[in-house]
């Protein structure tokens, strides 16, 4: 793992019918967020790993570039300055002193390395969103949240991300020559407001072209992931 420091659903019941059970709960969407850098020779892996998961309907995988790699010979094309704050931010809620890449965050509430799916499923397991919890219903044009009262108020974060693979053919650094495959990586992270319990909607507005559109409900910066939704 290469590590650089900065400073270090509802519920669905269906009525009883005749000889018929009852409707099982929704499967929770699961969160698995990779912080990777086209400038980073050990990321590769673990891009393809979270490809091969993003295909699965209770994923929700996201591809977040960081910017710390940039200054090393490539500059990453999809690297923001949000991107490598919320890695911190996890450093900080995860109790770690440094960033690095890759790093895989699964709901908010545990990292790995992330280099292969094997390695990621293992830590879904033990980071599992379990059955209960608030719900996120996504529309084209609203988030509708609902649930008991979290301790404190949670951060509702709307999430445009690209499904298609993209390749980036790289020039310099340490992927020089290679051309790197990269999916659901994400373009824009939003904070539309904050939760505190009950029913609340927030707007969404029309993803741009191409996009689509994901909604996290997290307990504070760098916190656990309480309820996520895909479009």
């Amino acid at each position: 793992m290469n590590v650089r420091t900065l400073a270090g659903l509802a519920l669905c019941l269906a009525l009883p019918l005749s000889g018929a059970a009852r409707a099982q709960p929704a499967a929770r969407v699961q969160v698995v967020e990779l912080y990777t850098s086209q400038g980073c020779s050990s990321c590769p892996p673990a891009n393809a790993a979270l490809a091969a998961i993003s295909a699965r309907p209770e994923i929700l995988a996201l591809s977040f570039g960081v910017t710390y790699w940039d200054d090393l010979g490539w500059k990453d094309t999809f690297a923001q300055k949000a991107f490598t704050e919320r890695q911190w931010d996890y450093a900080k809620g995860l109790r770690h002193n440094n960033v690095g890449t890759p790093q895989v965050v699964v709901n908010g509430r545990l990292d790995t390395v992330g280099g292969s799916v094997g390695e990621i499923d293992a830590a879904l397991k033990r980071a599992l969103l379990a059955a209960g919890g608030p719900s996120v219903v996504l529309s084209s044009a609203a988030v509708a949240i609902a649930g008991a009262a979290p301790s404190h108020p949670a951060a509702v974060w709307l999430v445009r991300y690209d499904p298609n693979i993209v390749q980036v053919p790289v020039k310099r650094g340490e992927n020089t020559g290679k051309t790197l495959p990269h999916k659901n990586v994400v373009r824009e992270l939003i904070r539309l407001g904050e939760w505190d319990g009950g029913a609340k909607s927030f707007p969404v507005p029309a993803a741009p072209a191409g996009l689509k559109t994901a909604i996290l409900l997290q307990a504070g910066p760098g916190g656990p992931i309480l309820a996520a939704a895909k479009g």
